[in-house]
């Protein structure tokens, strides 16, 4: 295990949609392990491939202190989402940026470990925060895009949620960045 610099804004790395994961070998296992060993050394709650260079849809989360090691996620997707709240959250890509966005608190996702078995698990609180954070980073989407402002404060909620789905698409062109 390799501790990783991480990359900063603007490094065009953060902006771009990553690629699935196809191949389950062990030049996964070394990312895997080296996604762990820098959240580790940085004190993050999560981390994305991207955040350390490489642009492959994979994540690692660390939010249970009785947990000695992070847990992985590769192809990560959201499949269920609920009670939306507003939440500070920072960013190691971002040092010193800090910022309230709207996110849901209770979500269903589904990927695969570092193995290639599927999974299924319903996260609540900092745990759904945290990896919809990292899921956009796998999308190019960086928190100073979520941040909200008074101005998106005003707008309808139904307006906000339009502008939210629309961010979450990729790009017809995303994949060719890749």
């Amino acid at each position: 295990m390799t501790v990783q610099n991480i990359v900063m804004h603007p490094h065009g790395v953060l902006r771009r949609h990553s690629t699935a994961v196809e191949d389950f070998n062990p030049v996964l296992q070394t990312l895997t392990d080296d996604l762990c060993e820098t959240l580790q050394q940085y004190g993050g709650l999560g981390l994305s491939a991207p955040q350390i260079g490489r642009s492959n849809r994979i994540l690692v989360t660390h939010l249970d202190p009785h947990s000695a090691a992070p847990e992985v996620y590769i192809n990560p997707e959201i499949v269920a989402s609920a009670a939306p709240g507003v939440v500070q959250e920072s960013c190691l890509s971002l040092p010193g940026v800090s910022g309230n966005v709207v996110r849901s608190t209770k979500l269903r996702v589904r990927a695969s470990d570092v193995s290639g078995k599927p999974f299924e698990r319903d996260l609540e609180g900092i745990h759904a925060v945290c990896l919809q954070h990292e899921i956009d980073h796998l999308n190019g989407v960086l928190l100073i895009d979520r941040m909200l402002s008074i101005k998106n404060l005003l707008l309808p909620l139904s307006l906000r949620e339009k502008w939210r789905r629309k961010m979450q698409r990729p790009t017809d062109n995303s994949a060719s960045h890749a």
